[in-house]
């Protein structure tokens, strides 16, 4: 099959044209996602309901009415969130069995509110617990973006990346924790905003990490992220556009660049090229803070103390029908003592006032969203010591910023032919109008 690359703008010109109607666009969806390469993909399908709402904005639409970007487009949900009638499994099979939903998780009523034809839930890491996507119980969607090798799709929202990259979605709903939006974007070569936590209510969607997780999506371009963000957060960002000439973009020296592949790093100077040739101001800054976050977040960490909270009963009761690797690092939450927790509370509050002190002025953080390519599945699944060694590279960067409880972008930068490579750019909390402006100019230059 060959993907929909088009945006959400693109496809409503070509509605509005009459050149296509939301029934065909979701009938396509819904055909894709039983073809082979979305095997593993979604793990429920809801194809009479995203017709019916398909339907419902054709009719709409020949009667002239007006219609929300994304009424009658296919969307996908990640299978972290409640849905009327469902028990949410959360990519596990520990759940079944569990009460269902008795309503549906606000960003799903809101997407369907807006007329959103939500396709079906999409796969996941166990919980939410790795930025690498393997899901021993479901499969492991492959990533598109290399029809000769299978590579890892990047978690935990990989179908959700999966389902936006082989064009069966406009939109894929995830959550970040860690970088769960932003790593699979940066290895599909999508789009992910993390926005700052506050901005969407995260009721109805299983909790990894009370204190990191984070409501939102990826889509195509910046523009599609807004239209999706404006719906989830009840309210649109109102952002100023800005020119990329003059722009102050700060390049932290300390850890975002250890470890990096060659192929990552010239991809990420050449993007640099383009943007200081573009009149931005393109700064290395120390930010040696940065360096301290793996002591400032032990013992255990917030996820993996918050998420033995949400899971101690599951993993007395059916601890072997974890996801083994999953299970042994929400393990080590349950020796963290109330004291120790509060300290991580305590350090972190002073860490972010001292980042915020130091980025002040600029206009957004720039590093690689990660500092590897995606890499090929079987070693990661063969062998526990290659999967965490990835686990660990994948998540570093994109952590940062939910330390930070910031907002950020991860936008593709490569070329033609290249394997995905994410550029991210990133503020401070409460800054999302301003860097959404940084981002959509930094799109345009990197177009």
């Amino acid at each position: 099959m060959t993907p929909n690359t088009e945006t959400i703008v693109q496809i409503n010109a070509r509605l509005a044209a009459g050149a296509t109607t939301h029934e065909a666009l979701v009938t396509q969806a819904l055909e894709g996602a039983a073809s082979a390469p979305a095997a593993h993909v979604f793990t429920r399908l809801y194809a009479d309901a995203a017709l019916a709402a398909a339907r419902h904005a054709d009719a709409a639409r020949a009667a002239g009415l007006a219609l929300h970007p994304l009424a009658g487009l296919p969307v996908s949900i990640k299978d972290l969130y409640d849905v009327t009638g469902e028990t949410t499994l959360a990519g596990s099979v520990v759940c079944e069995g569990e009460p269902a939903a008795s309503a549906d998780a606000p960003a799903v009523a809101r997407l369907r509110a807006a007329g959103a034809a939500i396709v079906g839930k999409t796969n996941m890491t166990e919980f939410a617990f790795s930025g690498v996507g393997i899901n021993p119980h479901h499969g492991t969607p492959r990533n598109p973006a290399d029809p000769a090798l299978a590579r890892i799709p990047g978690g935990s929202s990989s179908g959700a990346a999966v389902s936006v990259a082989l064009g069966l979605a406009v939109a894929g709903l995830g959550s970040d924790t860690g970088g769960s939006i932003r790593i699979p974007a940066a290895l599909c070569g999508l789009v992910g905003f993390k926005s700052t936590q506050a901005r969407v209510p995260r009721t109805g969607a299983m909790e990894l990490s009370r204190t990191l997780d984070t409501v939102c999506a990826m889509t195509r371009s910046v523009a599609d992220c807004l239209t999706v963000d404006a719906v989830l957060s009840g309210t649109a960002l109102p952002v100023r556009h800005r020119p990329l000439a003059g722009l102050r973009l700060a390049v932290p020296q300390t850890v975002m660049f250890d470890g990096i592949e060659p192929g990552v790093a010239r991809t990420f100077s050449r993007a640099l090229s383009r943007l200081s040739a573009a009149g931005a101001h393109v700064i290395d800054v120390p930010l040696a803070e940065l360096a301290e976050i793996p002591k400032l977040n032990a013992p255990g960490g917030f996820s993996a103390v918050e998420a033995f909270a949400v899971h101690h009963e599951r993993l007395a009761r059916a601890g072997n029908a974890f996801d083994p690797r999953v299970a042994a690092r929400i393990a080590t939450g349950g020796a963290v003592t109330a004291q120790q927790y509060i300290a991580l509370h305590d350090r972190r509050r002073d860490w972010i006032a001292r980042v915020e002190s130091a980025i002040e002025g600029f206009d957004a953080l720039l590093c690689p969203t990660v500092p590897i390519v995606a890499p090929e599945l079987e070693p990661l699944l063969a062998s526990d010591e290659a999967f965490f060694k990835a686990n660990g590279l994948l998540l570093r960067n994109t952590f940062a910023i939910n330390y930070l409880d910031g907002c950020s972008f991860s936008l593709p930068c490569h070329g033609a032919g290249e394997l995905p490579v994410g550029l991210m750019l990133s503020s401070i909390r409460g800054d999302d109008a301003r860097l959404t402006a940084v981002a959509l100019a930094v799109e345009k230059a990197l177009a």
